[in-house]
């Protein structure tokens, strides 16, 4: 699992990697954990080397790395887990944003997607 993760990331980084010439790359380390209840459900870890870039009215940003993933009692995991997003600036104080995310599993993807506005004052 660790060497085709390894693997999956290399080719990966090689597949973004005419985007460098452009954009500005990045290491971006994110924790997210669960609580239900006052309950800890478990966490993820992300460690994502990316590129972003863009210009005065859209930005965009691609990520991807492992994820080691660690549920309450259970014994933790690597994964591969990328996030893809942009901002268009409609206004100086308006703008729309989406991502979309992914990680994988044993049985299934996980897949996920956030669209928001952002109004500034």
């Amino acid at each position: 699992m660790i060497k085709s993760l390894v693997f999956g990331a290399a080719a990966g980084a090689l597949a973004l990697a005419p985007l460098s010439a452009t954009a500005n790359p990045y290491i971006n380390v994110e924790n997210n954990a669960g609580y239900s209840g006052g309950d800890y459900l478990g966490a993820t870890t992300d460690v994502h080397i990316g590129f972003e870039g863009g210009d005065s009215v859209y930005s965009y940003y691609v990520q991807g790395g492992p994820a080691f993933v660690s549920p309450q009692g259970e014994d933790g995991e690597f994964e591969l887990s990328g996030k893809l997003g942009g901002n268009v600036q409609a206004t100086e104080q308006f703008g729309v944003y989406g991502e979309l995310s992914f990680i994988t599993a044993e049985e299934d993807p996980s897949v996920g997607s956030k669209i928001g506005v952002k109004y500034s004052f």
